[in-house]
């Protein structure tokens, strides 16, 4: 069964996860696409698939993402991104995309993806985002029509390595009106500081438009240090190594002492969200430094000492995951409770790029679904 449709319970089974409203800040739209979808569209397009049988073509995805390496894992996405180069195959997985985080509870969504990948066939950069944002709104009319809700905003990426940050950053601006959200940057990681897209950020500065960066993933303080300073980043996407800056002197039971590090004393007293996504950052070795099981992430010890910490999938199709998943998983891990669990959402509704007035509608929505529980 995907992880998706799977309803997943608290330790104890005493409440639902998949029925709690979510906030989702960190995820993919060519990480999240069904795999039946990929094996019509490839068809359309005349692509050759690794597998075309639906849960063969899964399987296949979850086993190559499961490298322990980000620039494997990103490989990946030549598949995904190759069925979504035309208008109508734009749509439709923006759709879906929608519909599935409706089914696992999710009521507010950020989707990132990068325009510049998805110009194969011909469309424009500006005909890109037209198209995604027709396949969001088709989706949220298919909830609404339905009885549901969800809000969905775009989250247009540059990607790092390829110089077109302003470019990329100037369509984000025109699109603000009409979807857009914020802007991001993606791709490899190490090799390819914030600070090399430093002309974007300005611009973004100068038109008073949020950003997220991946920082902290692939790379360490240093990435991070610069997504702050260079990409005066509002989030961190993943940021699960600023851990590195978080030094454990010494463990008395359940006490633990600590010393934190200037960087990391900074991202915790602004209240800069953490982007975690912990089935991600095990299948790309983002946390070897600390193990290779979930019990070994950072994110407990980042969340016991006050970190705004978020929980997010990143690429729902390769981790084979949902936010319900990840949620349960990480309670199961660290013995976290449903309060636990509101204070992750309410962290996430905090951090998005929603007006306040919004912002303080989503809380208020989030605390009224956890107090029905």
């Amino acid at each position: 069964m995907n992880s998706v449709q799977q309803d997943y319970l608290l330790p104890g089974g005493d409440a639902s996860i998949s029925a709690l409203p979510k906030v989702s800040l960190h995820d993919h739209l060519d990480g999240g696409l069904r795999p039946q979808t990929i094996i019509e569209l490839a068809d359309e397009v005349g692509l050759d698939l690794p597998a075309t049988d639906a849960v063969q073509l899964g399987d296949w995805f979850a086993d190559q993402s499961d490298s322990g390496s980000l620039v494997e894992y990103l490989k990946t996405f030549d598949v995904t991104t190759s069925v979504m180069q035309t208008r109508e195959g734009l749509e439709r997985v923006a759709r879906e995309f929608v519909q599935d985080l409706h089914a696992d509870g999710v009521i507010y969504g950020e989707v990132r993806w990068a325009p510049e990948q998805h110009l194969n066939r011909g469309l424009s950069l500006d005909e890109t985002v037209e198209a995604v944002q027709a396949g969001i709104e088709a989706g949220i009319e298919n909830v609404t029509s339905a009885g549901g809700r969800i809000r969905i905003g775009q989250l247009v990426s540059s990607m790092r390595h390829t110089d077109r940050g302003l470019e990329i950053a100037q369509l984000a601006v025109r699109h603000r009106d009409r979807g857009v959200v914020g802007f991001d940057i993606a791709g490899p990681e190490a090799g390819f500081p914030p600070s090399r897209l430093r002309d974007a950020f300005d611009y973004l500065a100068s038109e008073f438009f949020p950003a997220t960066v991946h920082a902290g993933e692939a790379d360490g303080l240093q990435s991070i240090a610069s997504a702050l300073i260079d990409g005066r980043a509002l989030r961190l996407g993943h940021g699960v190594r600023l851990a590195e800056d978080v030094r454990v002197e010494r463990e008395d039971g359940d006490s633990r002492y600590v010393t934190i590090g200037d960087l990391a004393q900074w991202v915790r007293d602004r209240e800069i969200a953490l982007e975690l996504s912990p089935s991600s950052n095990l299948q790309t070795g983002a946390i070897e430094a600390w193990g290779d099981e979930l019990e070994d992430h950072p994110f407990d010890l980042l969340y016991q000492l006050g970190f705004r910490v978020t929980v997010n999938t990143d690429n729902r199709l390769m981790s084979n995951t949902s936010l319900s998943r990840e949620l349960a998983m990480l309670s199961d891990a660290f013995g976290y409770d449903l309060g636990d669990l509101e204070v992750f959402q309410l962290n996430a509704a905090a951090a998005t790029f929603l007006p306040l007035e919004d912002r303080e509608e989503l809380a208020a929505a989030i605390s009224d679904g956890f107090d029905q529980v």
